[in-house]
């Protein structure tokens, strides 16, 4: 395998973070915030490794990409820039050690939103900028990879949404670069509506801005403690709900209705799945707060559809502590967190076409036990869905459990209680956020595990995060023998 191309696109990817670094230290430099020489610092170290590796490589690119290239150059991505996202947590002024600098970081990029920090009101407005614009990056990341990666790589069913035109792998990096442009004008404009919306409704111009861009990326960090809990807000809570459910669906159906095709969103069948079961989930916590007396209606809805499609959709922003809720809500909730939302969104998890693809073929399976000599296909939208994707999201199904499974194990094994191991498990690979109990919960944080744990959880992000089956294939001999 050439690795020559991978390196050069990698240093085509490093080079702009250096930007961004730069934006933030702008940001604590007009705030008087002495912070501001550390961005300048990892911007620095950066740009330079990024130059010199762009340098070292340019006159080796008229390879084209391939299926293994694209594969690594996939995981390297991601790998790379969380890597260097953690220099200024790392060089800043609230003494973070390199693990915690890397969790913070990589929690940022996939979208995670778990995370270390304990006051972070207290943090510099740097660091504040720093973590949204992760969440923000990655956010737009994940639609392109859904879009025009994993479709071409065939990872867990994605083949599913495979353009005809783009079939061949040795073309994802064209196909991402032409979709890129249309899906970042709508993911910036869907950023500043939002951010105006939450400035209308209260929030100062700063907290309205991050906001918007982890309401839209589906990241959840928030610059309080308390997350949106914090404003004490109705108007602010419905707004934000808003921008959840519009990061989860599919934004190429965003850049459709640009070209005329408006209703393309509303005969997408996962958009009509996540949708309806969204409404019944809210409804059935609403109905369990009201009727155990909990929160009078009106709060009883605001809670319940706020945390219901924060953990659903992945986002991981709290108005309440809901883990004393009693037995019921947390379950249902830590169920929530395992679906996410629709293929092509900022969201993460099983999502939601595979569950239509995995009911479909449940009830083609209890047909043919009453029928065995009938002919009897899954659908997904209306049509046949082919046996290698039906196999595919088998596949993907299995290994994602398993992979829950042995991270909530090793969390075990490092002494953390039952409800710490899985609700960490569980929210690391699907990439929601907070866990359950008083450790990790909503009021909690993740600082305090230990520092193992937290390397573990950092694989479990980004093992949810790039679809299972990009990572995993490269610890396969098969993959490296050619």
């Amino acid at each position: 395998m050439k690795i020559t191309p991978i390196f050069h696109i990698l240093s085509i990817l490093i080079m702009p973070l250096s930007g961004f670094m730069i934006i933030s230290g702008f940001v604590d430099l007009i705030y008087n915030n002495q912070n501001w020489i550390n961005f300048f610092i990892s911007a620095i170290i950066t740009f330079f490794v990024g130059m010199s590796v762009f340098l070292a490589t340019r006159g080796n690119t008229d390879q084209n990409i391939d299926l293994r290239q694209a594969f690594v150059l996939t995981t390297m991505s991601w790998i790379t820039i969380a890597f260097f996202g953690a220099l200024p947590f790392y060089l800043s002024n609230i003494d973070l050690n390199f693990t915690d600098s890397f969790f913070e970081s990589m929690s940022g990029v996939t979208t995670t939103g778990s995370t270390i920090l304990i006051n972070i009101e207290i943090s510099p407005p740097g660091i504040l900028v720093w973590r949204s614009l992760l969440q923000w990056l990655g956010g737009i990341g994940v639609i392109v990879m859904a879009i025009a990666i994993f479709p071409m790589l065939s990872v867990g069913g994605m083949q599913l949404f495979k353009a005809e035109n783009f079939e061949n792998p040795e073309k994802v990096v064209p196909r991402a670069t032409s979709l890129t442009r249309g899906i970042f004008i709508i993911y910036s404009v869907l950023t500043l509506i939002w951010a105006s919306l939450l400035y209308i409704s209260g929030m100062s111009s700063f907290d309205s801005i991050l906001h918007s861009m982890t309401t839209i990326a589906t990241g959840g960090y928030s610059t309080k403690s308390g997350s949106i809990g914090a404003f004490n807000s109705q108007l602010i809570d419905w707004i934000i709900i808003l921008g959840m459910i519009f990061g989860s669906l599919p934004f190429v159906h965003y850049l459709a209705m640009t070209k005329g095709s408006y209703l393309d969103l509303i005969k997408d069948s996962q958009v009509r799945w996540f949708l309806v079961l969204l409404t019944i989930l809210i409804f059935t916590i609403f109905s369990l707060l009201f009727l155990n007396e909990t929160y009078d209606w009106k709060d009883s809805i605001r809670y319940s559809a706020f945390n219901v499609t924060s953990i659903l959709t992945g986002t991981g922003y709290g108005t309440a502590d809901f883990g004393l809720w009693g037995g019921f809500a947390p379950t249902i909730l830590l169920l929530c967190m395992f679906i996410g939302g629709c293929a092509g969104s900022t969201t993460c998890g099983i999502r939601m076409f595979r569950i239509q693809v995995l009911a479909s073929s449940a009830n083609a399976q209890l047909i043919r036990l009453l029928r065995p000599h009938s002919i009897v296909l899954p659908h997904y939208n209306e049509k046949p869905v082919p046996d290698n994707v039906t196999n595919a999201v088998m596949g993907f199904f299995f290994i994602y459990i398993l992979a829950f499974a042995i991270t909530a194990s090793a969390l075990s094994i490092l002494g953390l209680d039952f409800e710490t191991s899985i609700s960490g498990a569980a929210t690391a690979i699907s990439n929601v956020g907070p866990g359950l109990g008083e450790q990790i919960g909503p009021s909690g944080n993740f600082s305090t595990l230990p520092f193992l744990a937290k390397w573990i959880l950092c694989a479990a992000m980004i093992l949810g995060r790039l679809e299972l089956y990009t990572i995993l294939i490269l610890f396969t001999p098969n993959f490296w023998k050619y």
